[in-house]
């Protein structure tokens, strides 16, 4: 009883080893994964040369020479190609627009609770009063909050594929797409 298994095993193995193995060039003909969102699938789009994503709606405009395609309505030249199976990242960001993100990111979460905890360390609140506990508070608060904040900034500006599928999940849930 455990040959047959193993036999039927080994067939499809090989059947799933020959689709997998098969590479596919790009062509507005069929669907592939979008490679922002992860999730949707993109198609081309009528009497268009572009391919557009069902789930996140980014457009594309492929190269189907070059085997890529580049999402055109973003503010980021981002570009990806395909190698038969999956996407492959492809696009150059900007290194000094990647520099200042970073350097404004790190500026916004240091510099603010650094000020608070400077400020609450040349003026401390007085042992044993009521709100002594507050100024660790605030700059607990501040360095989350900032925090926060630029992580946001650094998901929209690389497009991480789970932060637009959220961010498009959640438009879906409140009614605005």
């Amino acid at each position: 009883m455990t040959e047959p298994i193993v036999q039927r095993n080994a067939a499809n193995s090989g059947k799933l080893g020959a689709e997998t193995a098969e590479r596919r060039s790009l062509n507005y003909q069929e669907t592939y994964i979008c490679p922002v969102c992860r999730h949707g699938q993109i198609s081309s789009l009528t009497l268009m040369d572009a391919f557009a994503c069902g789930f996140c709606r980014h457009i594309f405009t492929a190269n189907l020479q070059e085997q890529s395609i580049r999402v055109e309505d973003s503010s980021q030249p981002m570009t990806w190609r395909w190698n038969g199976r999956h996407w492959q990242s492809a696009h150059q960001l900007d290194a000094d627009l990647t520099f200042v993100v970073w350097l404004v990111g790190a500026s916004l979460v240091i510099l603010p609770p650094g000020l608070i905890w400077l400020s609450s360390h040349t003026f401390p609140p007085l042992r044993g009063s009521a709100l002594y506990w507050f100024p660790s508070f605030w700059i607990g608060l501040s360095f989350c909050l900032h925090f926060l904040f630029v992580a946001w900034l650094l998901a929209e500006h690389y497009q991480i594929s789970l932060y637009v599928a959220c961010r498009v999940r959640i438009q879906d849930w409140l009614g605005r797409r």
